[in-house]
């Protein structure tokens, strides 16, 4: 999964250094958190009167209000985002990260150590167990339960309950960690996703289905700054359901378009640190998929993007001598209070592709965002964690970009857009921002690998696989058992009596 928990080894750091910069950085031990002539119209956002975009405070229909969504998140980076909703009847109140990278529902429905509470499914009346086992692993941490269904509402979401499919987590492992303020988890992506299969329904699609809101909905997850483990959660963001709500956001929402309808999965063109391109090929940024996820701490790069990365950001701010450590996240950074260069550290920026296939885009994150604070380990100094890590299952755009923006996902238009976020701020200063369009042509057509086979295709080809292979056996089988008669041994061929197959068997 996604909330990373790792070991801070704090080395000493010598107070001067040979290149330009003095880190005043100091040792700590112990443990935190973390899991041409173009048309160009078609790549920038409609205006908020534009008739294909619902970009309204309240919906007409009196099934969405978007103000109340505004501020129902609370959470972090280092924790996750969550929202509070009411399950079963009579209702029981649990907090459930978002999370846009898997498509079940689930909420503990057991006594685990990192938790203060679960869902009792023998209190609830509108229960009804399914009776299959279901379990999901993510990229750390996995859970085991019972499918079942029962009813839910969202206290400052769509107006109403609906009917949804929900696993019971009895059994888990690195899933709820410690000083998270959530029960369960809201898998938001779609349903090929979906454990044990697609036929189960995931949470969006039944909302969007029984209440006939608009399939979208957006993010804005105000972390961006703050600490990954201050023992307090400060006001998360909004879930908005249904639409955009347009105060959460600055200037243009810019659109990319949804690649494979499983996880987000968008295409990435380029990379930059402090404006230089990393001039790596761009099917190196879609090794596997390049996706869109709210349930991922950080910002995860493929392999030799990572190492290209930190190689920039080393050579672009000067500071060589910095602990490999803190790259690899087993070591964190700390300044005495009030002294963290920010200046030293260069911007990054992700180049997506636009909805036209040869324009695009690019989103940039200040140095604030990827170099994050982590709070309650000394009064004196303030100490950072690095907010980017190597992946093997692919580039995962996570909370550490997400922060800085107002991201929409547009599924009846299958598209993914991005503005900058309101509460994207420090001191005054944006800590992100939007830029384009530009032209694609420097890049290929098709940067995306080929998606996974869809499951329905892999069944298909499986039976059919098993089917030829029977037929195969049968006729093996009975070539060896039925004796091969050719007539008299008038040539002084092979009888049956002298073949290899009737001794064979004899």
């Amino acid at each position: 999964m996604k909330t990373f928990s790792l070991l801070c080894l704090m080395f000493f750091f010598p107070s001067t250094c040979d290149s330009k910069f003095t880190f005043p950085l100091k040792i700590y031990t112990g443990n935190f958190n973390s899991s041409v002539d173009i048309d160009f119209s078609s790549l920038e956002k409609n205006e908020s009167s534009s008739t294909n975009e619902l970009s309204l405070a309240t919906d007409p229909s009196g099934k969405v209000n978007f103000l109340q969504m505004v501020n129902n998140l609370q959470g972090d980076s280092g924790r996750g985002y969550y929202i509070e909703m009411l399950l079963g009847t009579p209702s029981q109140t649990l907090n459930i990260l978002v999370d846009t990278g898997s498509s079940n529902f689930a909420v503990a429905g057991a006594p685990d150590p990192y938790i203060t509470h679960f869902f009792n499914s023998k209190l609830s009346s509108s229960y009804h167990s399914s009776g299959m086992d279901v379990s999901v692993r993510y990229t750390q941490g996995n859970w085991v339960g019972k499918l079942g269904t029962d009813i839910v509402a969202i206290p400052k979401g769509p107006n109403g309950t609906i009917t949804i499919n929900v696993a019971t987590i009895l059994q888990s492992e690195n899933f709820f960690l410690p000083r998270v303020n959530w029960q369960g988890i809201l898998g938001l992506a779609y349903k090929m996703l979906a454990r044990p299969d697609s036929s189960v329904e995931p949470f969006f699609d039944s909302l969007v289905r029984q209440t006939g809101i608009p399939d979208m909905f957006s993010l804005q997850m105000c972390g961006a700054g703050l600490s990954a483990s201050s023992t307090s959660d400060p006001l998360g963001g909004g879930l908005v359901m249904g639409g955009i709500e347009p105060t959460l956001y600055k200037g243009s929402i810019w659109y990319t378009p949804i690649k494979e309808e499983w996880y987000y999965q968008v295409e990435v063109l380029k990379l930059e640190v402090g404006g230089q391109n990393l001039n790596l090929d761009c099917q190196e940024y879609n090794t596997d998929k390049a996706i869109v996820d709210s349930g991922t701490t950080l910002l995860r790069l493929p392999h030799n993007v990572f190492n290209a990365v930190v190689d920039a950001i080393i050579a672009t701010s000067l500071i060589q001598q910095f602990s490999s450590g803190f790259w690899t996240g087993t070591t964190l950074a700390c300044w005495t209070k009030g002294e963290t260069q920010w200046s030293i550290f260069p911007k990054i920026s992700i180049y997506l592709r636009g909805m036209n296939a040869s324009q695009s885009f690019r989103i940039t994150i200040m140095p604030q965002l990827y170099i994050q604070l982590v709070s309650g380990l000394d009064n004196s100094f303030e100490c950072y964690r690095f907010g980017i890590a190597s992946s093997t299952s692919g580039l995962v755009i996570g909370a550490t970009v997400m922060e800085g923006f107002y991201v929409t996902f547009d599924r009846a238009q299958k598209k993914v857009g991005f503005a900058v976020s309101t509460c994207a701020e420090k001191s005054g200063s944006p800590l992100s921002e939007i830029g384009g369009p530009f032209l694609a042509s420097d890049v290929s057509s098709n940067c995306a690998k080929t998606p996974a086979i869809q499951e329905p295709v892999l069944w298909i080809i499986s039976y059919a696989l098993m089917g030829l292979c029977a037929f195969i056996l049968i006729i093996l089988v009975i070539l060896l058992l039925v004796p091969c008669r050719h007539g008299d041994d008038a040539g002084g061929g092979v009888t049956d009596e002298s073949s290899l197959i009737h001794h064979r068997f004899k």
